[in-house]
This record gives C-alpha cells, structure tokens and sequence, in this order.
C-alpha cells in the first residue's frame, strides 16, 4: 500500500472537514439548508441508506469528481459494502460515463484499496 495514497486520502477528510467548518461558520442560511438537504438525501426512506450511497458514488464518477468519489467511497466501506459489490458500482458508473471517466476510476480504486486496508486492520487490530 502507498503511503503517498494513504497520506492523500487523510489530506481530504481533514481538508474537508476543515472547509466544510468554514462554510457553515459564515452562517448563511441558503447554504446551510443545502447542507442539511445534501445531508438528509442520504438516510433511510423508500431507498436505504446503502443504496443511496452507492447512487451517490456512480453519480460521482459519471461528473468527474474525485473528491465526491472519495466521499462515498468512504461512506460505502463504513456501511460495509464489499470491494466485489462497489467495483460492481464503478462499472456502472464506467458505463454510463464512459472512457472520460478512466482518470476518475483510477483514483477510486487507488481510494478503495486504502479504505479497504484500513478496514482490514481495523478488523485485526479492534480499539481496546
């Protein structure tokens, strides 16, 4: 496992948790209500969770962002997806959007492969 792609994948949960606290920070109530709208778009309803995160992973790699493809990823591998089934998802999303999302889909697969190392040693090694 690179250390560099395990040192990215840190980089972006604390930037993003970062900038996030800023953006709520300046209190406007549009963006806090598209926060709060993003946010419940992903809980249990006609649709489950698990399944919203995986629409939400395709979505991403079909517009090309890799720090939304990031963002699911994680969220996926917390819900407990297995790399079978969110490879499954990427193709999909392969499909869909065709060869111009490739960059994209290497990018997820260097994300899933940290992720997925992670979630191995969290296994082996459970806190105390």
């Amino acid at each position: 496992m690179s250390e560099e792609r395990r040192e990215r994948l840190e980089r972006f949960r604390r930037e993003r948790q970062r900038q996030n606290a800023r953006i709520l920070d300046a209190g406007h109530l549009g963006i806090k209500r598209f926060f709060n709208l993003d946010e419940s778009a992903y809980q249990d309803g006609a649709l489950d969770a698990r399944t919203k995160e995986l629409l939400g992973l395709v979505g991403s790699l079909v517009l090309r962002c890799n720090d939304c493809v990031d963002y699911h990823l994680i969220q996926c591998v917390q819900l407990g997806f297995s790399e079978a089934e969110l490879i499954e998802a990427l193709n999909v999303g392969l499909v869909i959007g065709g060869s111009i999302t490739i960059p994209h889909l290497r990018h997820a697969f260097d994300t899933l492969d940290v992720l997925l190392a992670e979630r191995a040693q969290a296994e082996t090694n459970p806190p105390d």
